[in-house]
Formats: structure tokens, C-alpha cells, sequence
């Protein structure tokens, strides 16, 4: 154990609530400095327990760090310093003051060695994710961002549940694997895979990110999903019900992508498909897979920003964000160009890219253990991924048609960012040694072999040809695509109408009944001035009282419900 220890998520942090205070130059200096520091932090930490407090009994163990956890706070700090650095001459400052305690937040999980620790982080970023969608401003953020925090305040309940349940069953807040063997386990697995945006409760996704502002959106890229992709690879990996999970989420994010006409729900589909490669990973459960899942996490981040900030800087000069509006763009926005392509070619495996040393070793572990239907799957998806965002994101957004429009390249700081994400993603993909070195078990795999590297490109060059050859059907129009965020957005609010509308014609129904029994009441028993007649004289006690007793319980009825 170090004698000093400073925890990576307080730096961050700490960096977050400057920002608000800051101004000029000093801000802008915090902004590139803090997640450089954090970095720095990160690797100033051993592998066990470093910091831990007591907390009712228990003993919080505040910073734990081995090699997979340092491996996701490592990408978390430098996404937090290319998001930044894109971010930094656009974005409010309350928004990058939300955005860099979100990523404190991330590293925290990271670093969290028990349970109760690992939720606080977790609920933190939750709560400045959705601020940061609201940073964006305006109607379609702030409904966007209300939705996003209530799933994520459910996935918060099912794990918070969960996590009491499993400390009242073993008297343990240690953060270790688990069993799927009860319904506090359970329930935990339910609450990380909200986060990880599995179906049925991915879309929420798809809704909010695209409504963040554009350096909103490249934070929102990096850190919810992945955080919860590390806590599967820490609690549940071999739980083989997550190569299932994967699977759908790997093919439900290509056929969403591929229908969809918005360029940034186009990514934020493509979100759902690649983390759905790494739980597959995290499914299998070897070395080679676990190695693979967290390998691909990493180069996930950095492309999968990369994409952000050229949809970002689009969006931002010429104010579309549907394909079928936009189109010849490289004239004057070549630099975006020709960064999209590089993250596209990423996202794609292309060789020489982060993407192909990264998403094979997850196929390589299937073929490993012998899974050969999971295998032919991931590279059937392999050549959807490149469909909908190697060909479709770039060729919509930058060739195409010609919209006529010649926005100007974004500000130098936004190129720069997107120049540095460009940069890792081919020095991944050349020298993969250097990630290789960083993960949590030895890697004893080469991607470069002459049978890897021509499939790939064979399978690359014939989706390619597909999507030409289907470009008809590809093309988009004003359109949007309806998702399970249809049964919460439209057809539960749309039963809650209705329910309200016949509870009005019941309570007006009862109304008229009771006042039509309140007025024969004063006419037959109250009224004294009335003489004696056949009715009132036929009126026993019983009968009056038993008329008493049903306007009561229909009064209370009316009331109660």
C-alpha cells in the first residue's frame, strides 16, 4: 500500500466544481489539465486496496486497482481530455462542469471495491449525465433527459435492491463475482444491463443522446456504457446468459442503424451493437474473451467519440442532423471527412485500425472455446457494422447527393480533438502491443496473420458491394423509427388518457346518481312541510336506514378511489 494516495475520481471531481468557478483562460487551463492529472494519478496506483473508511460496520474500500480497472479509468481520463478539448471554446460551462463529474463518476466505479461505494459513484453518473443532456437547452432536451433519468433511476432501484439483498445474504459489501443463484444477483445484473443499454430497455440511448448538445453527445458516448461493461467483466463474467444478451444487442443495433435517418441516432444504435460485442465476450469468459471485451471497450471509446465529434461538427456548421438532408460535405468540410472515414473504417475492423485488433480477439475466444454458431454470428455482424457505420454514416453525411450547402471546417480545437482521436485509432490498429500490454491477462494473440487479415477484407469488400448494390433501399427519408421507447413515450400515456377520461364519466355518473338519490331523499323523508302520503307512510325504518348506508359507501367509493 502507498503512503499517499490521491483517488483519481476526487481529482476529477475536484476539476468539475472549478470549472463552475473559473473563467478565461484559467478554465480553459483546468479543463486540459485535470484529466491529465487524473491520468496521472491513475498510474501512480498499485494493484490491491490503497484507500478504504469505515462506514456503519463495514470498511468502504474507496480506491481498489488492478490491471482491468486501471485499463477503463486510463480511457476514461483521456476521453475526458479529447472530450474536453472539443468542447472547450463551445460548451457552457455548466455543461463541462457536469460532463467532468460525470467522468469522475466513471473512474470512481472503476476504482470502487465495494458495493455500497460502487452505487454512489454509479447514481453520480446517472445525475450529471442527465445534466449534461439538458445542458443542450430547449424542449426536446429537457423531455429527452427526463426519460433518460427515469429508466436510469429504475436501473438504479433494481441494483440498489439488489446490492441490500446480497449484503443481508452474505454480510459482505466486497465487489466480487457472482453467482446468478438468487434474486438479489439477479436483480444486480438487471440494474448493469439498463446501463449497458440491453433490449428491451436500450432505447432510451437512441432518445437522449442525439438531444445532447454536440460535445454533450461525445461525453455521453464514453462513459455509462462502458462503466457498466467493467462491472460485468468484475461480477458476472462467464455468465453465459450475456452471450444471448450480446447477441441481441449486436444485431438489434444494425437493423435500427440501418432503418434510421438521423445521423447521430444512427451512432448512438451502433453504441448498443458494439457494446453487445463485448458482452458476448464477457459471456464466454476466458482469458482470450475477457481480454478481447475490455481491448474492444477501450478502442470503442476512442472511435466511437471520434464519430461523435464529426457528427457533432456537422450538426454544429450546418444545423441538419438527417442524412437525407445532408450530402457532399467533403467539399469544404475535408479534414471532418476524412476523420469520420478513419472512425468509420474503426468501428469496422478494418485493418491497420483499432477495431481489428480489438472486436477479433472477441471472435477468436468463441472459436476457442468451440462456439461455432456464436461465431459465424459475430462475423455476420461483423459485415453489418459496416454497413451502417463504415458506409452509411460517412456516405450519407459527406458524399451523396449534393446539398448544396459549403460550411466552413469547426474551430481549431474541435479539429484538434478530432485529429487526436483519428491518431489512436491507427496507431492502435499498427502497434496493438502497446494495448495488448495494458490488459488484465497475457495476451498470447497476433491479429496480423495473412488468413485474419483477408477474410476481413473480403468480408469488408463484399458488404461494401451489398450496400451499393441495395442503395435504393438504403437511402432515407423523412422518417423516424419506432422503438420500445414507444410503449413509455406514446401508448402508456395514451391508456392513462383514456383511463382518466372514463373515470370522469364514472365520477360524473355517480355525481348524477347521488345527487338524483339526495334530491329524492329530501322530497320522500326530509322535507316536514310535505303531507303524509302513500310513499313516505310505505317508508320503514330499515328502508330508510339501508337508504342511508348505500349513499354513504357511494360517497366514500367516490372518495377513496
Amino acid at each position: 500500500m502507498t503512503d499517499l494516495v490521491w483517488p483519481p475520481a476526487l481529482l476529477m471531481l475536484i476539476g468539475a466544481l472549478l470549472i463552475s468557478v473559473l473563467r478565461g483562460r484559467w478554465q480553459a487551463l483546468l479543463i486540459l489539465a485535470t484529466p491529465l492529472c487524473t491520468l496521472w494519478a491513475i498510474w501512480q496506483l498499485g494493484d490491491g486496496v490503497l484507500q478504504s473508511a469505515p462506514f456503519l460496520g463495514y470498511s468502504l474500500e474507496l480506491v481498489e486497482a488492478d490491471r482491468v480497472r486501471r485499463l477503463f479509468a486510463t480511457i476514461f481520463a483521456l476521453m475526458a481530455f479529447a472530450g474536453g478539448l472539443y468542447a472547450l471554446r463551445q460548451a457552457s460551462w455548466y455543461e463541462l462542469s457536469a460532463a467532468y463529474a460525470y467522468a469522475g463518476g466513471a473512474i470512481g466505479v472503476c476504482f470502487a471495491g465495494d458495493l455500497i461505494s460502487f452505487f454512489l459513484f454509479w447514481e453520480l453518473m446517472a445525475l450529471c449525465s442527465t445534466l449534461v443532456i439538458w445542458s443542450a437547452g430547449g424542449d426536446a432536451a429537457r423531455r429527452a433527459g427526463l426519460r433518460y433519468a427515469a429508466l436510469h433511476l429504475l436501473g438504479g432501484v433494481l441494483l440498489k435492491l439488489g446490492i441490500v439483498g446480497l449484503i443481508l445474504h452474505s454480510g459482505s459489501i466486497d465487489l466480487r463475482p457472482l453467482v446468478l443463484a438468487g434474486w438479489d444477483s439477479w436483480l444486480i445484473l438487471l440494474g448493469i444491463l439498463i446501463n449497458a443499454a440491453a433490449p428491451p430497455l436500450a432505447a432510451w440511448i437512441s432518445d437522449a443522446y442525439p438531444e445532447a448538445s454536440p460535445s454533450g453527445s461525445v461525453f455521453l458516448s464514453a462513459f455509462t456504457t462502458k462503466a457498466a461493461v467493467l462491472a460485468l467483466i468484475l461480477m458476472f463474467p462467464g455468465t453465459q446468459l450475456l452471450i444471448v444478451v450480446g447477441l441481441v444487442m449486436i444485431f438489434y443495433g444494425i437493423i435500427y442503424a440501418l432503418l434510421e435517418n438521423d445521423m447521430r441516432r444512427i451512432l448512438a444504435y451502433s453504441i448498443v451493437n458494439q457494446v453487445g460485442f463485448m458482452l458476448v465476450g464477457i459471456g464466454i469468459g476466458t482469458e482470450m474473451a475477457l481480454n478481447g471485451a475490455a481491448a474492444h471497450a477501450f478502442a470503442h471509446i476512442i472511435y466511437k467519440g471520434l464519430l461523435f465529434m464529426t457528427a457533432g461538427a456537422v450538426l454544429m456548421q450546418t444545423g441538419k442532423r438527417r442524412c437525407s438532408e445532408l450530402g457532399g460535405l467533403y467539399q469544404s468540410m475535408p479534414l471532418t471527412t476524412i476523420c469520420a472515414i478513419v472512425g468509420a473504417l474503426a468501428i469496422s475492423s478494418f485493418p491497420f485500425t483499432s477495431g481489428f485488433i480489438s472486436k477479433s480477439m472477441i471472435a477468436q475466444g468463441a472459436a476457442d472455446q468451440h462456439l461455432a454458431l456464436v461465431w459465424y454470428l459475430l462475423t455476420a455482424a461483423s459485415a453489418g457494422v459496416f454497413l451502417h457505420a463504415g458506409i452509411k454514416f460517412p456516405w450519407f453525411v459527406f458524399f451523396q447527393k449534393d446539398s448544396g450547402m459549403r460550411p466552413a471546417e469547426p474551430p481549431w480545437n474541435m479539429r484538434a480533438a478530432m485529429l487526436l482521436m483519428a491518431f489512436a485509432c491507427i496507431a492502435i490498429g499498427c502497434a496493438p502491443s502497446a494495448l495488448y500490454a495494458l490488459l488484465p491477462y497475457p495476451v498470447a494473440y497476433v491479429p496480423y496473420t495473412a488468413g485474419h487479415v483477408i477474410t476481413q477484407l473480403q468480408l469488408l469488400l463484399f458488404a461494401g458491394l451489398a450496400f451499393f448494390v441495395m442503395l435504393p433501399w438504403m437511402k432515407r427519408t423523412l422518417t423516424i423509427s419506432l422503438d420500445a421507447d414507444w410503449l413509455y413515450r406514446v401508448l402508456v400515456p395514451a391508456l392513462l388518457h383514456a383511463w382518466l377520461r372514463l373515470w370522469r364519466h364514472i365520477d360524473d355518473a355517480i355525481d348524477g346518481a347521488l345527487g338524483r338519490l339526495s334530491t329524492l331523499w329530501q322530497r320522500l323523508v326530509v322535507a316536514p312541510h310535505r303531507p303524509s302520503g302513500w310513499i313516505v307512510a310505505s317508508w320503514t325504518t330499515g328502508a330508510m336506514a339501508l337508504g342511508v348506508l348505500l349513499a354513504l359507501a357511494l360517497l366514500i367509493w367516490r372518495h377513496l378511489i
